[in-house]
């Protein structure tokens, strides 16, 4: 399989550096966002030991026996806190395509902005008896602030390349959704179904993916605009970020919202082939409108999209990806 050529871009310059370096930035990132959906960057600010710290308390609790780690699963259906077993999901049902549950567990956290004012019964589910990895709790929240105030970012330099005020996209982000998944891909000692994968071919729902990846084998690919796979591979000390749905809508198409999928590791490999993967998925408010931005369309390149309200978009993919079916044990 061919790697893909994802852009990487450092942004460390952003805070430091003048106007010119701000514009710099923003010129690279979006290109890359307009070319391939995706792009790489370093210079972030979110310290290398909080993410590790993080990735290896989770990697303990996904450890655990399936029976233990059920105790944190929601009630509801779609599943947006809480423990997601293996079985429960398949992203390519977005898309209507019928294919087994993606072999794959997470551990979802909604935004801690939110958090505070959220009933008692129905917010975040931190695994947190006495038995259980004990910082996984401090991490997951410790990690979330930094990759939330990285998103804030992420949306000045995203205004700046899309010819816009550096705050534009701060009124449509005052209550932001955002949700922290961490998905343990599961060492598959037995061939997976026909046509399942560790997560199906999907479109991301929201505003901009904030992606820290590991380097075990059988990992993400991303499909050009002729049909194409190609192996994204990780950079070490980097975020993958990539253009969800609503942030494509709002661009009236310019930046890519990409078909991407994580495949199963090749069965020649010796050892584990366990993967964990931190995923921050951003989306504006849930009350926002999004329709097409100023400067993404005139009277010779018309809106393409009608508006939608954010929230209900983005529960509805989820909805659509829920399955209703009893999680492997």
């Amino acid at each position: 399989m061919s790697v893909a050529a994802v852009p990487v871009v450092d942004i460390g310059g952003w805070a430091t550096g003048g106007d010119a370096a701000k514009q710099r930035i923003a010129a690279a990132f979006g290109d890359a966002l307009e070319r391939t959906g995706f792009v790489a960057i370093t210079g972030h600010g979110v310290p290398e030991a909080l993410a590790q710290q993080t990735y290896d308390s989770a990697k303990a609790f996904f450890a655990l026996p399936t029976p233990e780690k059920l105790h944190f699963a929601p009630p509801e259906p779609a599943k947006t806190r809480g423990y997601l077993a293996v079985g429960v999901e398949s992203v390519a049902a977005t898309l209507d395509d019928e294919r087994p549950a993606d072999w794959c567990e997470a551990l979802v956290f909604r935004s801690l902005l939110r958090e505070a004012r959220t009933p008692a019964g129905v917010g975040n589910i931190y695994p947190d008896k006495p038995d259980k990895p004990a910082a996984l709790h401090q991490s997951v929240r410790d990690y979330s602030w930094a990759v939330q105030d990285l998103a804030v970012r992420l949306n000045h330099i995203a205004a700046r390349a899309l010819d816009l005020p550096e705050d534009f996209f701060d009124p449509y982000s005052t209550d932001p959704g955002f949700y922290l998944r961490l998905v343990n891909y599961p060492d598959q000692p037995v061939p997976p179904l026909l046509g399942q994968l560790r997560y199906g071919a999907h479109h991301d729902y929201g505003g901009l993916t904030i992606l820290r990846q590991d380097d075990a084998r059988g990992g993400l690919q991303i499909c050009d605009v002729t049909g194409v796979w190609y192996d994204v591979p990780p950079i070490p000390e980097s975020f993958v970020i990539n253009v969800g749905d609503l942030t494509s809508r709002w661009t009236n198409g310019r930046w890519r919202s990409t078909l991407h999928r994580v495949i199963n590791p090749p069965r020649d490999l010796t050892g584990s082939r366990q993967r964990l993967s931190m995923v921050m998925f951003t989306a504006p408010s849930d009350d926002a409108q999004i329709e097409c931005l100023p400067s993404c369309c005139d009277a010779l390149n018309p809106a393409k999209y009608g508006p939608v309200r954010a929230g209900d978009y983005v529960r509805g993919k989820i909805e659509a990806s829920m399955l209703e079916v009893t999680p492997a044990c």
